[in-house]
């Protein structure tokens, strides 16, 4: 399995409309998306209230690809999010469990 983690940090003032987005649209995409086998997303702290972070566990890597695309190291951005986000980092890992 493949752990992808995907992390954002919005435009200054974003920060409510981003936060509308993600609740609304991203994370129930993710959660619908063939080949997730779990998500977890994660909102903005009072230190870092620009940020927002998704955890995603997928089956295999064919399956991140065929959501993503073959560079699957590029971030996926939905042409509502581009306008709101600042930055963001995209790493992949091989799942370790225990």
């Amino acid at each position: 399995m493949i752990m992808r983690i995907f992390q954002v940090i919005t435009r200054p003032g974003k920060e409510a409309e981003f936060g509308k987005f993600f609740h609304e649209v991203a994370i129930p995409l993710i959660k619908g998306t063939e080949g997730v086998v779990d998500v977890l997303p994660g909102a903005p702290r009072a230190e870092s209230p620009r940020e927002f972070a998704f955890v995603m566990i997928w089956r295999d890597l064919q399956a991140l690809k065929d959501f993503v695309g073959e560079d699957y190291t590029s971030a996926h951005i939905d042409p509502a999010e581009e306008e709101l986000v600042e930055h963001r980092l995209i790493r992949h890992y091989d799942l370790v469990q225990p």
